[in-house]
């Protein structure tokens, strides 16, 4: 495995070797920061990797929910996180955006959301979309707990997710026929796993790259379901239908959500102290099938996510290459 020195020797010079004074994160310190949602964990771990090839002394990640992140990265208080969903995140931008920018795209267009039911339950009820909850035979097929009402495994208070749930489901007057269970979102996936594997039907909102899309494969064991096509009143970023979405029951499909960038959010005055981190995230992009590849494989049991990016580094070594060069060329 090549050392970072001899990484920025080969591609700065073949005549004189690169010091560690020489490169741009000589004697700087990066405070990042990470969601509670570890599927995002893999990718954030490659650019620690990367930021430390590049002298970067790396703090973290801390791990922070949504609001308290973005209140953090205005303040100063953590430098960056890898983990903006926009347009998702737009509801934050008056918390942030007059001191920290978004920039780059880990994963641009990566990131889909929506609601999913089993393949069984849409097949022999006919469901294709939220709407059909409000028929009772439909409700009673995903009521887990007796209350009357289907359950869907819904997102975790403070989290972005949780906001666009809401207001679909008061939006389309669903509250009366769909019961939102915000667990630990992860915890409750599984019991919806574990209930799918045992016969029952399970309704279920998720985003992706995520695990659960390995776990229970559109067109396969889940499709992905529609919001209804009739006019309501929302404060969500509008959402065109998406063509060409595996399983999902029409093409094109109308999720509810638009497909999200997953990019990087920085605070402004840590960027123009450090070009080269600018250059880093302008340039660099992980595929979303590799992330959905390690998501898949930490839901297995294989959690050294350290080591998984190191992998992935080794693999694609050309291309990190590239980037860690341009990023050299932008130190100030």
């Amino acid at each position: 495995m090549k050392t970072p020195t001899l990484i920025l020797a080969a591609l700065l010079s073949t005549a004189a070797p690169v010091l560690a004074q020489d490169l741009p994160g000589d004697g700087k310190t990066v405070n990042l920061a990470r969601p509670t949602w570890d599927t995002s964990w893999f990718h954030t771990e490659i650019y620690k990797q990367l930021l430390k090839e590049l002298g970067y002394t790396v703090n973290g990640p801390q791990t922070l929910d949504n609001p308290p992140f973005y209140q953090a990265v205005a303040y100063g208080d953590v430098d960056m996180w890898l983990d903006g969903w926009f347009p998702l995140h737009d509801t934050y931008r008056p918390i942030f955006e007059e001191s920290a920018e978004v920039v780059g795209a880990v994963a641009p267009g990566g990131a889909m959301e929506g609601y999913l039911v089993d393949k069984a339950a849409a097949d022999e009820l006919g469901i294709t979309s939220l709407d059909d909850f409000k028929r009772p035979e439909v409700r009673e097929a995903f009521d887990r707990n007796g209350d009357g009402k289907a359950d869907m495994v819904a997102c975790p208070p403070g989290w972005g997710c949780e906001v666009g749930i809401s207001e679909h489901i008061e939006g389309y007057e669903l509250g009366d026929d769909i019961n939102l269970i915000k667990a630990g979102y992860a915890a409750a996936m599984a019991d919806a796993v574990a209930a799918y594997q045992g016969g029952e039907h399970i309704l279920f909102y998720t985003w992706t790259p995520n695990w659960t899309l390995n776990e229970l494969v559109p067109g396969e064991d889940v499709v992905w379901i529609q919001v209804p096509d009739r006019e309501v009143d929302l404060n969500l970023a509008p959402a065109e239908p998406i063509a060409d979405i595996d399983g999902c029951v029409a093409n094109p499909c109308r999720l509810g959500y638009p497909a999200s960038d997953i990019s990087a959010v920085v605070n402004t005055n840590f960027l123009e102290d450090n070009p080269a981190i600018r250059e880093l995230l302008e340039a660099a992009e992980i595929p979303v099938k590799d992330i959905y590849t390690q998501n898949a494989a930490m839901n297995a049991g294989d959690d050294d996510i350290e080591a998984q990016a190191a992998d992935w580094i080794e693999k694609n070594r050309d291309t990190v290459d590239g980037w860690i060069k341009a990023a050299v060329d932008a130190k100030s």
